[in-house]
């Protein structure tokens, strides 16, 4: 499965480092967020150096949708009852003020990126009420928020907030231009960090004033806790020609509903969003390719992928110091499904806390926040945990190797105990240990990717143990048979 932005750019390959070195500011990973961060970093005269565990932008940044915009679903209502106005306003100026910042950079830059403006969406199919609280909220905050009673779907909505100016673009085609100039080292993963020092997979250490965490979800447990507070969801993307142009960006209001926005020729349909490690069913993709074939008769599907997204327990990302005990050390995480705007506001964020600099709207997006919601979400979450730790691998395994049809995989009891195990249609069988090596959840077969997904806090592995999603740092101990 590979993206529209994979097929259509690629990337120069950087060396590994083979090297130590001293920097004022490490930032650890090189998807948008990193590369955005190393530049604004560069910009205001601050040596920084990139470490990626894998290549430039091969994690999430890959796999977006790639809206750029401040229409984040319902979540203004919401924000503005949990936090106040002030905080509902930074975070609408923030996410505002990085849909212009991307304009600026492709404007200056000269960026070839098929950077263009287009309205965004939230509609519904059966709540009017919600949408026009919503609308009002918006537009009380200062956002280009209007209702609507129609848009360009072959769809039947009672009504839509539409957020004007807000753009779309190739991320892949954009990061590959603002990383030209920027010291990154692909293929160096960090293994240990202690105190300033950090030390890869190969031994080098490299000394940094200052460490950034842009890592998708941090992979240090303590301090910080960032396990505890957010948990993984996966979504679907299936890209077609021949749909039509429909003029917009959108997302459905309830949830389980379906995304759209148009690529040069390209119609792309998200969705079927769930928790990572919770898909044992399969038939994500399927979903959507019924629905697009109804909606948008003829037609074809060009490619497929999916997402992987850290959600946080009161719907906020987490930007700034990493936490109260590591002063030298930031993170940026936590993006609940907006990788766009979150990225460009982490890097004016974080910038602006190395060089000294206040921000303006970096008070809400505080690591160090805490609210009620917090408490009640946690143990929800941790509620999950729990059961996979604990009742999951006590549970006996119905399935037997004898069982497993080619091309599936299940979690079966051999003489060692519960393994996952998966068929080859060449009749090769992969058997991978179940627990997952980050804290030791019991993993879930996902069978729209075939995949081993962790429910607790979202690892992933394919079928032959190699991980493919942190925040656990190292394969599955696996053996083909």
């Amino acid at each position: 499965m590979q993206s529209i932005w994979t097929k259509t750019c690629e990337i120069e390959k950087r060396d590994a480092i083979h090297k130590d070195m001293k920097c004022n500011t490490a930032v650890i990973g090189a998807g948008l967020a990193g590369i955005l961060t190393g530049y604004r970093l560069k910009e205001k005269g601050i040596d920084a150096v990139i470490l990626e565990a894998s290549n430039i932008a091969g994690g999430q940044t890959k796999n977006t949708t790639a809206k750029i915009t401040s229409q984040h679903g319902s979540i203004y209502s919401r924000l503005l009852k949990q936090f106040g106005s002030e905080k509902a306003k930074q975070y609408a100026n923030a996410n505002q003020e990085a849909v212009k910042a991307y304009e600026s950079l492709v404007v200056s830059l000269n960026i070839d990126c098929d950077f263009e403006y287009a309205d965004a969406y939230i509609y519904s199919l059966s709540d009017e009420k919600m949408l026009v609280e919503e609308q009002k909220t918006a537009k009380l905050l200062g956002l280009p928020a209007e209702f609507v009673s129609s848009v360009k779907l072959p769809l039947r909505i009672k009504g839509a907030v539409k957020f004007t100016n807000q753009a779309q673009f190739n991320p892949l085609k954009f990061i590959k231009r603002i990383s030209s100039e920027l010291q990154i080292y692909e293929n160096t993963p960090v293994k240990a960090i202690e105190e300033n020092t950090l030390t890869t997979a190969t031994g080098n250490k490299i000394q940094a004033e200052n460490i950034v965490f842009a890592t998708h979800f941090p992979f240090i447990n303590s301090p910080g806790c960032y396990f505890a507070r957010m948990h993984q969801e996966r979504s679907y993307v299936v890209c077609f020609e021949n749909g039509a142009g429909i003029d917009g960006m959108y997302i459905d209001f309830e949830a389980g509903g379906l995304s759209f926005r148009n690529y040069n020729q390209y119609l792309l349909i998200g969705g079927e969003n769930h928790r990572t490690g919770e898909n044992t069913d399969g038939g994500r993709y399927n979903y959507i390719i019924n629905n697009a074939n109804q909606l948008f008769p003829g037609i074809k599907e060009v490619t497929r992928w999916s997402a992987q997204d850290c959600i946080t327990t009161d719907g906020v990302p987490y930007i700034g110091k990493y936490s109260t005990k590591t002063p030298d050390r930031y993170v940026a995480t936590g993006f609940m499904k907006w990788g766009m705007t979150s990225s460009m506001v982490s890097a004016e964020i974080i910038s602006d806390m190395i060089t000294g600099r206040k921000n303006k709207n970096a008070e809400v997006f505080s690591p160090q926040r805490y609210s009620v919601n917090d408490v009640k979400q946690t143990c929800v979450d941790e509620v999950k945990s729990i059961k996979c730790l604990i009742k999951e691998p006590l549970a006996p395994a119905p399935v037997t190797l004898s069982d497993l049809s080619p091309g599936h995989g299940k979690i079966v009891s051999d003489k060692d105990g519960k393994r996952g195990v998966y068929k080859d249609f060449d009749g090769t069988v992969y058997v991978v240990d179940i627990k997952c090596p980050h804290l030791g959840c019991q993993l879930e077969w996902n069978p729209d990717e075939k995949s081993w997904d962790c429910p607790c806090h979202g690892s992933r592995f394919d079928y032959r143990g190699k991980l493919i999603d942190n925040p656990a740092q190292k394969d599955l101990k696996g053996r083909t048979k």
